[in-house]
């Protein structure tokens, strides 16, 4: 216990400390800095407790999405990742596809995917897909890529099977990589569904976002970012249990 705190206590200090100037520089009196331009924390704070029942409903929705999206960037970094690893040819073709897919702005292709999707969940779902994909599927290669030789090859010996030498050997030892990737992707997922929302829909905390943009209530704004972070910061949390449980029972 006290070990976690000693680790905790720098970062959370910090925060207090970003909110306490964050207090005063909006405090009513000093005018140091104009309400339009930044909502005080107290009027941040009822702005959410307002709009909570708004809040969650389009957090569920968002959600889904984003679930929806990492599964399939899961499903997909899982096949691509093997496939790399077990054939040359495909491991020189689609790997620098991968990176150069890194310089194409997911956002501006949002329009297109409505465009052939149409208005509803889908056209989300594949974004927040593409945006997962890819830390998960280098985080996954480059653990196979970085086991040591020696136990692939005495496997070989024995007589294994790609296969047996991919459940036994291969995934165990990679999953530090898998769930490097899958933290940034899980952060990527809300975020990712979040900006979906941006360019179309009815449900969703990015449609909330644009809606109150567009009348100018910046305290709702910051509600809706910081309830973002929550909850892209506990999912982070929740895989680090998951990897921590899994990665001691493999090992």
């Amino acid at each position: 216990m006290a070990k976690a705190l000693r680790h905790t206590w720098q970062p959370i200090s910090l925060v207090l400390g970003v909110i306490f100037i964050w207090f005063i520089t909006t405090a009513d009196g000093l005018g140091l800095v104009e309400a339009f331009v930044l909502p005080s924390p107290m009027s941040v704070i009822r702005a959410f407790v307002s709009d909570f029942g708004l809040l969650m409903r389009h957090s569920v929705y968002t959600l889904q999405e984003a679930f929806a999206g990492l599964l399939i960037s899961l499903t997909a970094a899982f096949a691509a990742a093997i496939i790399m690893d077990r054939f040359l040819y495909w491991r020189r073709a689609l790997y620098p596809l991968l990176v150069l897919s890194q310089a194409v702005p997911y956002i501006a292709i949002a329009p297109l995917l409505v465009l052939w999707l149409g208005h509803g969940m889908a056209p989300r779902v594949v974004l927040v897909a593409l945006t997962c994909f890819f830390p998960i599927v280098v985080g996954l290669y480059d653990g196979f890529r970085h086991i040591r030789q020696e136990y692939t090859d005495e496997l070989k010996v024995l007589g294994g099977s790609y296969i047996a030498g991919l459940r036994y050997v291969k995934l165990p030892l990679a999953m530090p990589g898998f769930f490097s990737g899958l933290k940034i992707s899980t952060a990527y997922a809300v975020v990712g569904a979040v900006i979906a929302g941006w360019v179309g829909g009815t449900t969703g905390l990015g449609v909330y976002m644009t809606r109150v943009r567009r009348t100018f209530e910046f305290d709702k704004m910051f509600a809706v970012i910081l309830l973002i972070v929550f909850i892209s910061l506990t999912l982070m949390y929740a895989v680090k249990i998951l990897e921590k449980r899994l990665i001691r029972d493999v090992t």
